[in-house]
């Protein structure tokens, strides 16, 4: 533990400031030397600096004492954050709410201890006196950090000082408990935050320089120095800890919130102390409480009914309420009771009331006592890199996500357990689609639903991932992608539950992983196997084909460009008489102009004037000109462009993986190319095999973080399936082609 080198270092770091005090001469009345900020805490990192003010009374001439004082202390080495102010000037200085903050732990060192004890005073009796109006500026201000650091739980190279859940957000909990307004500092904060000071201090030690980063590389010596047994476990510990105080944080503000929502004048007035909600459960002050009276082991199902009356009415769950429920509550019997399943599925279509009730739920260890598999996959980090949140966040991001899709489907409590049990198999060695179904299974009928209920249930967690990857990495106008999707989701309803799910897990990923582009992809393969099915699936949309412009028409040369700023980028359309080389030149014109390409479908399209060919291209740049790529098309077609080298493949990065697919469809040879996302892949491929007289009847390309997953439909020339051997060529081509 490193709680005494702390103290350790303060000691020493105070001792190093009364003597340059006493060797400066400095005043015994009327002066005084202060901590603040962690100084003033105590709590010294290895390499923090020593943030320090001279304070005087107004009326006092320092003279040279502030130079004389500073000198000793930069000659000991020590880095320094100093600062000398008049009482008045502290009082106008703490207009800035970081300063307020600092001063609010303001200890003495040196000098006048009177004068420390008055500053002490005044800031404090400042900071109540202005709590209605520097509270909420604090909550913006912590809210701006947020956004700029992500959470400690969850992001990949956590900021233990400054991400929500660090050392910050615990100071500001403690700043929350000056003002009197709310009870924001508890034992639960304060153990944690004493554990989590532990972690930056060996942070700070390994890096061996300032700064409360953890890199990738630091979690295996972390969790040697914290006696842990190896680097994921290093990762669970320092991530829970984050998740306790951004947890703590989220239920101060909310209370910090409500009280300021009432009239200063309210505060005398006699409100009821507890308002019935529900059998047993009663509400109050915006918390759901036990009603008087209640026993917890007389209701086994009284947890779940809490925490969805709370979530539902996107209430606090009282924690001390949610423990007492866990510590003597009922044990649910198997099956369950028809109430204790349907207040799981009210909780987890409530939406934004779903996250902190279930953060309650999680500290308490109230998740275990009905789901008992959940431990398998808390706090678990995600292998991809398109994932946010780790596994049991996301998984609960995906039920709220799941909440606002239950209108269409016909059965929302389904949606929302699979939801709830779509990645139970992570943390497996197996794939955890196949690793959760038979977990799912057991877990379904353990909540009481039908043997037929719990085999769909199963079923979605199994098949979670195949209607988007077969929507972005196969044709979904292919008869073969159809069947490929009915040969696992056999019926209307099933498809239907399938959709709804993929969005919901799509979505609680990141914005990346469901766009417009993504969405339509998937919508109109589930079009086409509604109407294989006879059904009219709730989402699917029918893509219909593109009108042609009369522009390219009337010229076989013409080439129309548009372009289609959305929330992500913008999607540019290319339409023009279809020919061999077609996607190649358009590609082409896209990497001489570096842009990358996140995603993209082309096809061909025949009408009574003619064949066209028409593609999209998913691209991050909003603003890309119409024109301008245009131009460059033109000019990669007629020779005047060339192609921008492929970059080298880096050492050590793993060989791009061309295969073919011979059962995904009749009509054409099916290319799967898998490979690090890098600028020129897609123009290098359609190059490839336009050399070899090769036409692309449409193409799918799919970036999923660093790694590409690009699919293309390859003909001859009108429209006949590649032998074998022309498929094998083309593959040792386009591998060749890709550094392979």
């Amino acid at each position: 533990m490193t709680a005494p080198g702390r103290q350790t270092r303060a000691t020493s770091a105070d001792e190093l400031c009364r003597q340059a005090y006493a060797a400066s001469a400095g005043p015994a009345a009327g002066v005084a030397l202060v901590a603040v900020g962690g100084y003033g805490r105590g709590e010294l990192a290895p390499h923090s600096d020593l943030d320090v003010v001279l304070v005087h009374e107004d009326d006092v001439d320092l003279g040279e004492l502030g130079s004389s004082l500073w000198y000793p202390l930069w000659d000991s080495g020590r880095r320094l954050d100093h600062a000398v102010r008049s009482m008045s000037g502290v009082l106008d200085a703490a207009t800035d709410l970081r300063v307020a903050l600092g001063l609010l732990d303001a200890r003495h060192l040196a000098g006048d201890p009177n004068l420390t004890l008055r500053l002490r005073t005044t800031m404090l009796a400042d900071w109540r006196r202005q709590a209605r109006t520097r509270l909420p500026e604090l909550k913006a201000m912590t809210r701006k950090r947020h956004d700029v650091t992500g959470e400690l739980a969850h992001v990949s190279v956590p900021d233990v000082k400054e991400a929500e859940g660090g050392l910050r957000d615990a100071g500001v909990l403690k700043a929350i408990e000056a003002s009197w307004l709310v009870d924001a500092s508890t034992p639960d904060l304060e153990t944690a935050r004493l554990l989590l000071l532990d972690v930056r201090d060996e942070v700070q030690d390994l890096a061996g320089r300032p700064g409360d980063r953890i890199a990738p590389e630091m979690w295996a010596p972390l969790a040697e120095r914290l006696e842990l047994p190896d680097a994921e476990a290093a990762q669970r510990h320092v991530r829970s800890l984050g998740r306790r105080i951004a947890h703590l944080s989220r239920l101060a503000w909310r209370r910090t919130d409500m009280m300021l929502a009432r009239p200063t004048g309210e505060k005398g007035r006699r409100t009821p102390a507890l308002e019935r909600i529900a059998p047993g459960i009663a509400l109050s002050r915006g918390e759901v409480v036990l009603d008087a009276g209640t026993r917890p082991a007389d209701d086994p199902t009284l947890l779940l009914r809490a925490a969805a009356e709370a979530a539902g009415r996107d209430a606090v769950l009282a924690p001390t309420t949610a423990a007492r429920l866990v510590r003597e509550g009922a044990e649910l019997p198997v099956p369950w009771p028809a109430t204790a399943r349907d207040a799981l599925v009210r909780l987890l279509a409530s939406g934004p009331g779903l996250l902190p009730v279930w953060e309650t739920l999680d500290e308490v260890d109230g998740i275990e006592t009905f789901l008992p598999e959940w431990e398998q996959i808390r706090l678990l980090p995600h292998a991809s890199a398109i994932h946010r949140f780790t596994v049991d966040r996301h998984v609960v991001e995906t039920c709220a996500e799941a909440g606002a899709l239950i209108r269409g489907v016909r059965r929302p409590d389904l949606l929302l357990v699979a939801a709830l049990l779509h990645d139970i198999g992570k943390g497996s060695l197996h794939d955890h689609s196949v690793a959760g179904e038979p977990v799912a299974r057991k877990i379904v009928a353990r909540m009481g639903f039908t043997d037929l209920d719990a085999e769909v249930v199963a079923s979605l967690v199994r098949w979670h991932l195949l209607l988007a990857d077969l929507a972005t990495t196969r044709d979904p106008d292919d008869p073969a992608t159809t069947a490929e999707l009915l040969a696992h989701v056999p019926d209307a309803a099933s498809l239907e539950l399938l959709r709804a799910l993929t969005e919901a897990d799509a979505r609680a990923a990141s914005p990346a992983a469901w766009t417009t582009w993504r969405e339509s992809l998937v919508d109109r393969l589930v079009s086409r196997a509604g109407h294989a099915l006879g059904a009219d699936v709730t989402h699917a949309t029918t893509v219909t084909s593109l009108p042609v412009p009369d522009s390219v028409r009337r010229d076989p040369d013409a080439v129309s460009v548009s372009v289609e700023p959305h929330d992500v980028g913008a999607t540019v359309t290319v339409v023009a008489h279809d020919r061999v080389g077609l996607l190649a030149d358009v590609a082409g014109g896209l990497a001489g102009l570096r842009v990358p390409v996140k995603a993209a479908r082309a096809w061909a399209q025949v009408d009574a004037d003619g064949e066209w060919g028409i593609s999209a291209w998913e691209v991050p740049d909003a603003y890309l000109d119409a024109t301008v790529v245009r131009e460059r098309i033109r000019r990669v077609a007629d020779g005047s462009q060339r192609l921008p080298d492929l970059p080298e493949r880096p050492a050590g990065e793993l060989p791009p993986i061309v295969e073919v697919r011979p059962d995904a469809s009749r009509a054409s040879l099916v290319l799967e190319i898998r490979t690090s996302d890098r600028p020129g892949v897609v123009a290098r491929v359609l190059s490839t095999l336009a050399g070899l007289g090769l036409t692309v009847a449409s193409a799918h390309v799919s970036t999923l973080g660093p790694q590409a997953v690009d699919v293309f439909y390859v003909q001859e020339v009108g429209g006949v399936r590649p032998t074998e051997e022309r498929a094998a060529a083309a593959a040792h081509a386009v591998r060749t082609a890709l550094g392979g």
